[in-house]
């Protein structure tokens, strides 16, 4: 069905939500075969590895009004100056008209909450799942089923390409919904948009983009259904999932590797304390995952093993 029929997002009938996750959580991993992952294939992979722990979260700050129940909050892995990797940046993403991006000198201002800038986007952006890499902001804009690259500097925006077949606007979100259709991931080895298809059938399809004109390199298509999982990272070429939003002992369920194109089950324990995850990000200067919970912007430390 075309978007025209896509349900539209209430935020009350969490139960019915969390159902549906929960049943199509068990089935899933008996799709997967068990095999050996890969070592993620990167010239640039000096120190890469697995995922193999993820700690407690850390709480930065918090959202003071209804607009900051859930958002996106991120620092640049390779920064493009006057911006530095402290430059902290945040969206609070409830609303039909979201157009601010908050400029911070550091998450300690943003711990105390004065921006030192805030940018008016020239377009509205979707939901959650916007990344900050090399200088740029790269963002779906409302009700498309594109991704843009709004230059920080230049305050304009330099590229923007429809990602082809991609459902958008709560065709196959995440299971909390949120139209969380069309996901922005930035690891070691560059930037992925994350999303799924009436081809895919609602599976997870991953892409890797070119950062300077959204052009996709590579796509490869998981056997993880989209709407029945919470989330997802990438790490070091492999793409991750959580398999809650609300249950506070949440997993790391799956893991895709890119290198060779096969997924497996995990069962990684990740802890959602304020029990409504609506955001979770790998950064790989900080090794660390960045996440919004229930109006609180947390980061969770994380381990590697060694390849």
């Amino acid at each position: 069905p075309g978007p025209a029929a896509a349900p539209r997002w209430d935020p009350q009938p969490l139960a019915y939500q969390e159902l549906q996750s929960e049943r199509t959580e068990v089935p899933a991993s008996r799709l997967l075969e068990e095999t050996a992952l890969g070592r993620p294939g990167s010239e640039d992979s000096a120190g890469c590895g697995e995922l193999v722990w993820v700690g407690e979260p850390v709480v930065f700050g918090r959202a003071d009004s209804i607009a900051g129940k859930y958002g996106v909050w991120m620092k640049d892995p390779e920064p493009v100056p006057p911006f530095t990797r402290e430059t902290t940046w945040r969206v609070d993403t409830v609303g039909t008209e979201v157009r601010q991006l908050f400029q911070y000198e550091a998450a300690e201002q943003l711990a105390r909450g004065y921006p030192a800038k805030v940018h008016i986007l020239p377009r509205p952006l979707e939901s959650t799942g916007a990344v900050i890499y090399r200088g740029g902001l790269f963002f779906q804009p409302r009700r498309s089923r594109a991704v843009a690259r709004y230059d920080l500097r230049g305050e304009t925006v330099t590229a923007e390409r429809e990602i082809p077949g991609a459902g958008f606007h709560g065709q196959y979100p995440y299971s909390w919904g949120g139209y969380t259709d069309i996901d922005l991931a930035v690891d070691e080895t560059g930037l992925w948009v994350i999303y799924s298809t009436e081809k895919a059938r609602g599976a997870i399809v991953l892409s890797k983009l070119d950062p300077e004109t959204l052009e996709i390199q590579r796509t490869w298509e998981t056997n993880i259904r989209k709407r029945g999982v919470a989330n997802s990272f990438v790490i070091c070429g492999t793409l991750y999932t959580v398999s809650s939003y609300s249950a506070p002992n949440a997993t790391v369920n799956f893991a895709y590797d890119t290198a060779t194109s096969t997924s497996r089950a995990l069962s990684i324990p990740f802890e959602n304390r304020f029990r409504y995850l609506s955001m979770v990000d790998y950064n790989p200067a900080e090794r660390q995952l960045f996440a919004w919970d229930s109006f609180n912007m947390v980061t969770y430390p994380v381990r590697l093993s060694r390849a």
